[in-house]
């Protein structure tokens, strides 16, 4: 895991009797690391989005998304880091019709770029402030599903995710961590953009793996 990971998810890895290595600033330095040392070591190497298997477990999102709505839904705002999550949910529920909206930090918008030049844009660096989407570039599989299923890109600031984690906090008393919050940051821009009123929409809120002195970082943020 890169060294900038929150400790909160170190130790909950910790709990599962896994041993964590910090590696590098961000992922993919991690995932070269643990490449590498699967090679030396006979190990297998379980990638986190670039894999049919993981992309298909993924998409059971979709799935729950689809048996708990009431109504059809005008589209699902998902966050993007490599883009497993939202090429296994985009793949699921395209075939009743909702947009499928892929929300990235500014910082850190490797799938953004990468559909506008058709093919995949490798980032110099990633803001890590949302470190959980913090991909220097996307999947092979993953880009190409993006390709032919993703409707649309909401790109948000660091003020918009923490004015998101700071509304989530106040109307349902929940924490998010930034990039939990980054798929409702990028609804509520799309739906004022659009002047969308009594609509159905779905922003995945996919984690709150958030230290406690990092909430200094969000307090300082010009949203409040």
């Amino acid at each position: 895991m890169p060294v900038t990971t929150p400790e909160i998810k170190w130790h909950s890895v910790e709990r599962l009797d896994a041993t964590v290595v910090p590696v590098g600033d961000s992922y993919d330095d991690a995932q070269a690391y643990a490449k590498k040392r699967g090679e030396e070591e006979g190990r297998t190497f379980i990638p986190p989005f670039d894999h049919p298997d993981i992309i298909m477990g993924q998409g059971t999102v979709g799935m729950e998304i689809l048996s708990q709505s009431e109504g059809p839904l005008r589209a699902i705002f998902v966050p993007v880091g490599g883009g497993g999550l939202i090429a296994g949910i985009a793949a699921y529920v395209k075939r009743v019709s909702p947009q499928i909206i892929r929300v990235e930090p500014s910082d850190a918008n490797t799938m953004a770029l990468s559909l506008h030049y058709g093919e995949r844009v490798a980032l110099d660096q990633v803001g890590g402030f949302a470190d959980g989407v913090a991909v220097k570039v996307v999947g092979e599989e993953t880009f190409r599903l993006c390709r032919e299923l993703i409707d649309g890109v909401v790109l948000v600031s660091r003020d918009a995710i923490c004015a998101s984690i700071k509304d989530m906090f106040e109307e349902k008393r929940n924490i998010l961590e930034p990039a939990g919050a980054l798929a409702l940051a990028g609804a509520e821009a799309y739906c004022k953009y659009y002047g969308l009123k009594g609509e159905n929409v779905v922003a995945i809120t996919s984690g709150a793996n958030m230290n406690f002195d990092k909430l200094r970082v969000v307090t300082a943020c010009k949203c409040w």
